[in-house]
């Protein structure tokens, strides 16, 4: 894993080397595509759009979010804000990086929750826009390009993440990947029929079973909050 960390703090390097004005976007990015935003803008966004597609939205988003706390939880993954000098690297080899009000994340970091709920809650609003374009169109392109926008946005939001030192590149390919399978196999399976007492009773069901399986790994002498 040392040798993977290494390449990522180099791969990090390199980011961090770029012009003044790629900085700025970096980290619009990475602020822009938080998690949250899928529940205070795309969620309703996508509701007012299509009834269906915007609880799809809403039901993947809420799944997703438990679900990458819970893979914490169990692949742990540093951080490389912290890991540099924890390891002693720092210490060892010149280290070129900077340090930015969001580069101070704590908790595991394996996979990216940017990347990997936003990969997830962003698939059935992009597979409802391939669909109406793919209706409206005979081009090959407008059909492929919800597609290229939703690959293109978490290929920069994966950057952005690595920029900031809040993961490293492994990590952000492992939230895309988890995304994106999360997406597609729970888009056919999206409760649109159910009252909003079900998501309720959902959200707080997760709620508690994260609460017990934490208290159950600490019981066990595993310290996720390490």
């Amino acid at each position: 894993m040392d040798a993977l960390h290494t390449t990522g703090i180099r791969f990090a390097e390199v980011l961090q080397s770029g012009p003044p004005w790629l900085e700025k976007f970096w980290i619009s990015v990475t602020s822009l595509a938080d998690p949250k935003c899928i529940f205070t803008v795309c969620f309703p966004l996508a509701y007012f759009l299509d009834r269906k597609v915007g609880v799809s939205v809403l039901w993947i988003g809420l799944v997703s979010e438990w679900l990458n706390v819970v893979l914490k939880w169990f692949l742990f993954g540093e951080r490389p804000f912290w890991w540099v000098h924890e390891s002693g690297f720092a210490s060892k080899e010149l280290v070129v990086l900077r340090q930015f009000p969001v580069s101070c994340e704590t908790g595991p970091g394996d996979p990216s929750g940017h990347c990997m709920i936003t990969g997830a809650a962003l698939w059935p609003l992009v597979t409802a826009l391939t669909a109406l374009a793919s209706k409206h169109s005979r081009s090959l392109v407008a059909k492929l390009s919800p597609f290229g926008a939703y690959a293109l946005l978490l290929l920069a939001l994966g950057l952005s993440r690595v920029f900031v030192l809040a993961h490293f590149p492994h990590q952000v390919v492992s939230g895309i990947l988890a995304g994106a399978a999360l997406g597609w196999g729970l888009q056919a399976h999206t409760p649109a029929a159910r009252t909003p007492g079900f998501f309720v009773a959902t959200a707080l069901a997760l709620l508690l079973s994260s609460l017990a399986l934490h208290s159950l790994l600490i019981a066990v002498g595993i310290d996720i909050d390490w």
